[in-house]
């Protein structure tokens, strides 16, 4: 095999092994597009990784500076800009020049887990949207990138805002999925607006939510996941301005996400003992019916 070719089978390996809901939707591309959303993920999940880790939060930040310069060096250089040994910025730079990735929405990735690093946290829900946005909207808007999109000119402008707003939708779910988790680890992204809503502290850099008052919480959860299920509402009408597999990938990654969404709805105290998730066989389930055209 050539380096470019162990480059994106590098990043499929890793999309295959750490995208537990994406990869559903993933493989369901034609293989060029395939192997170009794997390169994106595989980077995105570097950065991830970057933020979640147990590195000192100054070291983190140099890493996504560096992580950033890297992705500036693509834009501007192409294939020449990627660093010889990393596999992982290979193939990026490939998928970048095959299929015109925006590498400024990769940098809004990059300064949305920046602002995790330093503990940002939300006064307003228009100040959350924002961080969705940059970590999950950019995601979507470098997915629409790689797509076979059937939108024409005049319709691109908007097929980028719906897929920002389903990005919006998946990390408004993702925030409700890992409250506890990230509760613990000194993260609150609810507003706290919403906290004073429903009675709750507002602490400051690094307190806790309280879990035990399961009661006021689960209304919280509620009231946000509702929100949620609007931009849900909102970012599907993306699906007909795609290509077939490409729309299938969509109704595949967003129907998992819609029905753990639906979860945390129906038993909204879950999320305050536990990671609510979706078994495998159900994950495969919606992929089946997302490539078959049907609703999940």
């Amino acid at each position: 095999m050539s380096a470019l070719a162990d480059s994106y089978a590098t990043c499929e390996a890793i999309t295959r092994t750490r995208a537990a809901n994406f990869y559903y939707g993933i493989r369901l591309l034609a293989p060029e597009r395939r192997r170009a959303l794997c390169a994106a993920y595989a980077f995105a999940r570097r950065v991830d990784d970057i933020g979640d880790g147990p590195l000192p939060a100054p070291e983190k930040l140099r890493r996504l500076e560096q992580a950033d310069a890297s992705v500036r060096a693509i834009g501007a250089d192409g294939a020449g800009g990627a660093a010889a040994d990393d596999p992982v910025l290979l193939a990026l730079a490939d998928a970048s020049a095959r299929f015109q990735v925006p590498s400024g929405a990769l940098s809004e990735l990059i300064e949305g887990v920046r602002m995790d690093v330093l503990g940002t946290r939300y006064e307003t829900f228009e100040e959350l949207v924002s961080y969705c946005r940059r970590v999950a909207g950019a995601i979507g808007r470098v997915c629409l990138a790689i797509f076979d999109s059937r939108a024409d000119s005049r319709g691109s402008s908007s097929a980028q805002e719906l897929a920002d707003d389903l990005g919006v939708a998946l990390q408004l779910t993702n925030i409700l999925r890992d409250l506890r988790e990230d509760s613990e680890n000194g993260r609150v992204y609810i507003p706290g607006e919403d906290l004073r809503r429903f009675g709750l502290a507002n602490g400051g850099p690094g307190a806790r939510l309280p879990m035990g008052d399961v009661e006021r919480l689960s209304s919280l959860v509620r009231f946000e996941a509702d929100r949620a299920e609007s931009w849900f509402g909102r970012g599907m009408a993306l699906v007909p301005l795609l290509d077939r597999r490409s729309a299938a990938c969509v109704r595949a990654m967003a129907g998992i996400y819609h029905r753990l969404l639906r979860r945390i709805e129906a038993e909204p105290g879950r999320v305050l003992r536990e990671r609510v998730s979706l078994p495998a066989h159900e994950k495969a389930w919606v992929a089946v019916r997302a490539l078959a055209g049907a609703p999940s």
